[in-house]
């Protein structure tokens, strides 16, 4: 799928909603006397940070690290996926100060007015992100969103049972034949766009389809693979495949990896995009249209994109990072783990987009896949 013609039709969608996503966020972000919100400084802070995130996706010293710098209390709720995520924060009153949206979701925040314009002169650092993760197609002038981490979305196998030959291909969760022989040990992510994703490629469709018998098969695909499944889920998809309790698990690649090498073997276990093709994903911090500590949050951010800071990050989680700064920072089998084609070549990875009104449709059929 080609980036042109992604970008255009997010851009007609967004000129539709744009307009009304604008007047939202002034009104969330306005001051009680309805002036417009005073700028945040470079460093300033105005209240202790509630994080809204991802699982095990930031290391805590860090966020110890930040408490003591700036003399702030910072605490953090997770979700796990990006649909729980976004009525939380559009309903309004959260209290989240910050929160880490995937590609897609940003650009639906945005339409909403469910995130506030980001005030760049408080965020210095914004000069280390990397071009190749600058005008992107969600937010194109990053007026609203800033990079935070990215990789691939695939499977993990346990080798000591499904072998070193196996075939790197969806089949292993979705056709019967191959996948029937580890029926009650497989786990897909509890996740939409992902789950469905994963069966739209194995059927030769777009992860960003918006063909309504497209999708329909690929919701009778992933109802068809339940009773072989041990769970739909994503917190603990890379601890149920380490513990033994699934031998084949969708899930994200930093998780994985990370998760591998705290066994005793980790060249037991492979992490791979299948040959059909996966996700790429960009994940990206943003601020509530209504955060009680903007500046707090500014400044988290701009914290975050200091070199250091970056690649503690990204050496944590393992997940590849879009910090120019913070490359030469990161462990050397990180940096070979994100880079290798045997794990994901670039040319069968897809990003996912906002489909417009029809994300509904997708929460819809990901509900009628679990039964």
């Amino acid at each position: 799928m080609k980036v042109s013609h992604k970008r255009s039709r997010l851009f007609w969608l967004l000129s539709l909603l744009l307009p009304i996503a604008l007047v939202a966020t002034a009104c969330g972000g306005d001051d009680d006397d309805g002036g417009e919100a005073a700028a945040c400084e470079v460093n300033e802070t105005d209240g202790d940070l509630a994080i809204y995130n991802w699982a095990e996706y930031i290391d805590p010293e860090l966020l110890e690290d930040f408490e003591q710098e700036f003399g702030v209390s910072v605490t953090m709720d997770v979700y796990d996926s990006n649909e729980a995520m976004q009525p939380i924060i559009a309903a309004g009153n959260s209290g989240f100060d910050l929160i880490v949206p995937s590609d897609y979701m940003v650009a639906i925040l945005i339409a909403g007015g469910t995130i506030q314009p980001l005030q760049k002169d408080a965020i210095p650092n914004l000069s280390n992100i990397s071009s190749d993760f600058q005008n992107l197609i969600y937010d194109p002038a990053g007026d609203y969103s800033v990079p935070y981490q990215w990789g691939t979305t695939g499977l993990a196998v346990d080798t000591a049972v499904v072998g070193a030959d196996f075939p790197r291909t969806w089949g292993l969760v979705f056709d019967p034949a191959i996948a029937d022989q580890y029926s009650g040990s497989i786990s897909l992510l509890n996740d939409p766009r992902e789950t469905l994703g994963a069966a739209l490629k194995y059927l030769g469709y777009s992860l960003n389809t918006t063909d309504e018998g497209e999708l329909q098969e690929a919701t009778d695909l992933v109802a068809s693979t339940r009773d072989r499944l041990a769970a739909f889920n994503t917190d603990s998809a890379d601890e149920f495949l380490t513990t033994g309790e699934t031998a084949i698990a969708h899930g994200y690649s930093g998780d994985m990896f990370t998760q591998f090498l705290d066994t005793d073997d980790p060249s037991r276990y492979v992490y791979f995009v299948p040959e059909e093709g996966g996700t790429r994903w960009i994940d990206n911090m943003a601020i509530p249209f209504d955060a009680g500590s903007r500046c707090t949050a500014h400044t988290f951010i701009n914290w975050l994109l200091n070199g250091e800071q970056g690649a503690a990050l990204s050496n944590y989680n393992y997940y590849a990072t879009p910090n120019t700064a913070a490359v030469d920072g990161l462990d050397e089998e990180l940096r070979v783990f994100v880079t290798s084609r045997d794990v994901a070549p670039v040319e069968v990875l897809e990003e996912l987009v906002d489909t417009g009104d029809f994300e509904i449709k997708y929460s819809d059929a990901f509900i009628e896949a679990k039964g």
